[in-house]
């Protein structure tokens, strides 16, 4: 039986952590400095004109397809089963996604539910409300750095994966593309050096290929990532009668392939689609649809016009 992301009452009950380990702690230091440091070289070379289309279109498809990974596999599928998708579907996703260097699946879809568990509330691992960051504007600035990022030192890993990925646990398929992490995420920054090389014919475009399509493309992806946690619960649009912070921020809709629409996806979280309205653009439920029309995905979970019309909060709210 498959793991029920939302379980009612689960918030009421404190679950044990998991002490991240020495070596999981400088992973995730490393995944923020080193493409800090890649996305400030490449600043450089761009306005020195150090750069050429080949370059940017690997940081493009590699940006989209580790993107794919992270909202369409990781998020919709692994960790809400919003729709079901053939094996070797999940496999792609789940291999896409870890290039994304945001973690194991298993960590991942852990942290995510146990985030949806408590959301906004004491044990949610990356909420701007939650911590005593004290008041006035320094309290709301520590509070997003630490929803942002600062909790990838202190939350990332933690949530029990016997009780919040179980499912994926048990499935040893899955628990093996977990486990071999550190090779997806090699193969991630291996792939657009080798295209670099392919198109030039030159190290030198190979050490460009891995500096935008590798480096460049994961700082920009977990920076936008981390948007959501962050900026979309505290500031954004809000129409749904839900008790946490939780906000639609459309500026981050594109660059987030629909995921910016997270109050809707609190609001409804087993639902394929984030963008409810017809003018809220969300390219990962395009991608979900895709895969349905070719018979690669089914059991797709969509919210009706009514169930939506019965969550809406009150007028004066």
């Amino acid at each position: 039986m498959l793991f029920a992301p939302t379980i009612s009452g689960m918030a009421t009950a404190q679950v044990p952590q998991k002490t991240m380990t020495r070596l999981e702690r400088n992973v995730s230091l490393a995944s923020i400095v080193i493409p800090a440091f890649a996305f400030v070289l490449a600043v450089v070379l761009l306005w020195n004109r150090a750069v050429n289309a080949g370059d940017l279109a690997i940081l493009a498809v590699m940006y989209l397809a580790s993107g794919v990974g992270v909202t369409v596999g990781y998020h919709r599928l692994f960790t809400h089963r919003s729709f079901n998708a053939v094996r070797p579907v999940q496999y792609a996703l789940a291999v896409l996604g870890s290039m994304a260097a945001q973690g194991p699946l298993i960590y991942w879809v852990a942290d995510h539910r146990k985030h949806h568990a408590y959301t906004d509330e004491e044990g949610d691992p990356h909420s701007p409300h939650v911590h005593d960051h004290g008041g006035g504007a320094r309290g709301v600035i520590l509070g997003l750095l630490h929803a942002h990022f600062g909790w990838l030192m202190s939350d990332w890993g933690c949530a029990e994966h016997s009780r919040y990925a179980r499912d994926l646990v048990e499935d040893r398929a899955l628990s093996r593309v977990s486990n071999l992490f550190v090779l997806w995420l090699a193969a991630g920054l291996a792939i657009p050096a080798l295209a670099g090389y392919l198109i030039t014919g030159t190290l030198a475009g190979a050490a460009l290929g891995l500096l935008w399509g590798g480096l460049v493309r994961i700082f920009l992806l977990d920076h936008v990532t981390w948007s959501i946690n962050s900026v979309c619960h505290y500031h954004g649009r809000r129409r749904f009668d839900v008790e946490d912070h939780s906000t639609n921020v459309f500026w981050l809709a594109l660059p987030s392939l629909g995921e910016a629409w997270h109050h809707n996806h609190h609001a409804f979280p087993r639902s394929a689609t984030h963008g409810l309205s017809r003018w809220e653009l969300d390219p990962s439920s395009w991608v979900i649809r895709g895969l349905e029309t070719l018979g690669l995905a089914d059991n797709v979970v969509r919210i009706t016009p009514e169930r939506q019309a019965e969550k809406l909060s009150a007028p004066d709210g």
